[in-house]
């Protein structure tokens, strides 16, 4: 199969170095902008695609997963070249797909080439491993305390189940792929159905990559599909190891239960749902007051507010009349958005309007035209918030719900009530800081960032980063999906017993000859 500049689509599923059959039922992308049909027509995988895309994964695994951490970064960089090189088809096709504009696009290309390189750079220097030496010891009394050495190894073949709003960061090539094939492992790819071009285009620049690099022909497929079925398959089928996930709370939750009812059970990390709770302390209002709102607004519509990171709530005292007056006139401000896809769409104008007929709850804009896509500001209070837990479900858009409160017990028992989600936020003084004390120990157990005088939307792509946090934000609360950690998730520690050196991993062999940091006998050396 020969991709020449990378810019060419064929509709066809990538099965290794091969393409896939063209038996399966055929689907258009749809233009969110314009409505309309965009060429070429996408073939689902077949039955037999799937499966053999997993064997070929599970061969190469034995192979791939002992390649060098020089090996690996070489190849993460390639997959970064590729896409480089074939940016402007990218943008231009991810343009047409999801609505997005070509400005947000260019910054998401150039951030998915920056993670996979900043992998490339964590695998080459190698001692992400953790690898951990105990020597052999005689004892005066008792047994012989045994040589064990132990290091970080990859789980086998991973599914990734591309996401709809960020076409390149979080689909073919963005965060799961680039930590999984880190980590050594071979991926699958279920392509998501609202921008199967932008897929196309990305999944050939990874396997351009692998040929390149002389690396086994299952280390990467990509599988188109317009509906379930081909996810479903991936996730059911043995050879699959674990699962990578972003979407939907409904979506994320049936692969997790599809996945643990294998007879053979593998773990989904799966990023769902996440409201991002903002609390603004009251001398932080006070003094900034039209900052704050002029922020939170834009945080609210960037992106039509289909950033996994939106703050969704937002919790004031009873006396933040102006603030409440200056955010709503900003957020009736004329704009209207197009969503990434029609269905998106008419969730979220159906979740605004049923938010904005709840008893305990009042508009504080005015209601969109049907078939309109606009931002809503909604308020309740603390008694209300907290008698109705469905206030606090996520409206995938440019909304979100004031609470508000009556001072630091009613704070605190609304904090105590909210569920796991990626982010939470707190505007504060110093003397806030003090006076409120008793939040930020609660919010640590519900996110998995926190926030400081800042808006949550915008992720950096860094070692320390972390986009988790407890259910529903995430499958698995002690995980990331962003930055150098995420690795972690495809990876499990193995233990070798007084094996000889030349039969050991070079990571644990005497005289560190990989020159990495470890363990040896407590110590980091």
């Amino acid at each position: 199969m020969e991709f020449g500049t990378l810019v060419h689509m064929h509709g066809i599923s990538l099965v290794g170095y091969q393409r896939g059959g063209a038996r399966g039922p055929s689907f258009q992308a749809i233009n969110p902008a314009t409505g309309a049909a965009l060429e070429p027509a996408f073939r689902t995988a077949a039955p037999e695609d799937v499966e053999r895309a997993a064997q070929l994964a599970a061969a190469a695994a034995l192979d791939y997963g002992r390649r060098s951490g020089a090996e690996k970064g070489a190849f993460l960089r390639a997959i970064a070249a590729n896409l480089e090189a074939a940016a402007p088809a990218l943008v231009e096709r991810a343009a047409s797909e999801t609505a997005l504009p070509p400005a947000r696009l260019q910054g998401e290309a150039a951030r998915t080439c920056n993670q996979l390189r900043l992998f490339a750079e964590l695998v080459e220097k190698g001692s992400w491993v953790d690898a951990r030496l105990d020597r052999a010891q005689e004892r005066a009394s008792g047994p012989r305390k045994p040589d064990l050495r132990s290091l970080l190894r990859p789980v086998g073949p991973v599914a990734v189940f591309g996401s709809s709003n960020f076409p390149l960061a979080f689909s073919v090539a963005g965060g799961d792929t680039a930590s999984a094939l880190a980590a050594g492992n071979p991926v699958v790819v279920k392509a998501h159905p609202a921008h199967p071009g932008t897929s196309e285009l990305a999944g050939q620049a990874i396997v351009s990559a692998a040929r390149d690099c002389g690396l086994p022909e299952g280390v990467f497929s990509l599988l188109f599909d317009a509906g379930i079925d081909v996810g479903v398959a991936l996730v059911q089928h043995p050879l699959i190891r674990a699962v990578g996930f972003t979407g939907s709370l409904a979506a994320g939750r049936r692969l997790m239960d599809l996945a643990a009812a294998r007879p053979e059970p593998i773990p989904v990390f799966a990023e769902m749902s996440s409201v991002n709770p903002v609390f603004i302390l009251p001398r932080a209002l006070q003094s900034r007051s039209g900052a704050i709102a002029s922020g939170l607004h834009a945080s609210v519509t960037l992106g039509a507010g289909q950033f996994c990171t939106k703050p969704g709530l937002v919790m004031l005292d009873h006396g933040a009349e102006a603030f409440v007056a200056e955010l709503a006139a900003l957020m009736q401000q004329p704009a209207a958005f197009t969503l990434l896809t029609p269905g998106i769409a008419r969730g979220y104008q159906t979740g605004a309007r049923e938010r904005a007929a709840h008893p305990a709850v009042r508009a504080l804009t005015p209601p969109a035209a049907a078939g309109v896509t606009a931002p809503a500001l909604f308020q309740t209070d603390a008694a209300g918030f907290l008698a109705h837990p469905a206030l606090a479900e996520e409206i995938f858009g440019p909304a979100t719900l004031l609470v508000r409160h009556g001072g630091l017990s009613e704070l605190l028992a609304v904090a105590r009530s909210l569920r796991g989600h990626l982010t939470a936020t707190v505007h504060g003084t110093e003397e806030d800081l003090r006076e409120y004390a008793d939040l930020l120990p609660i919010l640590e157990t519900r996110v998995g960032r926190l926030v400081l005088n800042g808006f949550p939307t915008g992720v950096e792509v860094t070692h320390a980063m972390v986009h988790g946090g407890p259910y529903p934000a995430t499958s698995d609360g002690r995980s990331t999906s962003v930055g150098t950690q995420a690795i972690l998730r495809f990876v499990r520690p193995v233990c070798y017993q007084d094996w000889p050196a030349f039969a050991l991993p070079p990571e644990l062999q005497d005289g560190n000859p990989l020159g990495i940091e470890r363990h040896l006998d407590g110590v980091l050396e």
